[in-house]
């Protein structure tokens, strides 16, 4: 069984498929921490409502990114974390935790990498670039972090047809119900030790 810690900064609904994933059996791995970069974000709740332990690390509190991610680090040591899931977390993750984890550390990102990604795609704003740019297909993505914006090494991907008079609201909509089935698949593979 994998330790697992989730790394959220909004609603946590990709955070809750994989608590999910672990309650139906589907991933023998078990959420040890959700770490947070806000205060007062539904993910808390979602963390709360599930007995699991969660913690805040704000810029505001330790000054600059590396600061922060030291504290996190040993706030992940503390729990013997195996695995770091990325499950829209909005914030750069530094070399310090990258070179700690390598290869241990998965995001999900709400399009085709290497299309509408990078620094200042996230949300909404992914949809709306794919709709501005007339692609036909869009969907989600599950890459290894590195410490680039969404560079990483792709593990998996899953299309999602864009469909005509789609709005970046109706895209989004379906594209994170495919998300929710896509990272609960990977982060069972990874426990298994299926990817290397």
């Amino acid at each position: 069984m994998k330790n697992i810690a989730i790394f959220a900064s909004g609603s946590g609904s990709d955070m809750q498929s994989v608590i999910d994933g672990i309650k139906n059996g589907q991933i023998d791995g078990k959420v040890r921490i959700v770490i947070t970069n806000k205060n007062g974000i539904f993910a808390e709740e979602r963390a709360k409502n599930e007995g699991i332990p969660c913690k805040t690390f704000t810029l505001k509190e330790y000054g600059d990114h590396e600061n922060r991610d030291r504290a996190i680090l040993a706030e992940l040591k503390a729990n013997n974390i195996d695995l770091i899931v990325l499950a829209g977390y909005l914030s750069i993750v530094t070399p310090v935790l990258v070179n700690e984890f390598e290869r241990r550390i998965i995001n999900i990102h709400p399009s085709l990498i290497p299309k509408h990604c990078g620094v200042g795609y996230y949300g909404i704003k992914v949809h709306e670039s794919v709709i501005n740019s007339g692609d036909t297909e869009s969907g989600a993505t599950v890459h290894f972090v590195d410490c680039g914006a969404d560079t990483g090494e792709i593990i998996e991907q899953v299309k999602v047809q864009v469909l005509e008079g789609d709005t970046p609201e109706s895209l989004q909509k379906r594209v994170l119900e495919k998300e929710h089935i896509l990272l609960p698949n990977v982060v069972a593979k990874l426990c298994r030790e299926e990817i290397k």
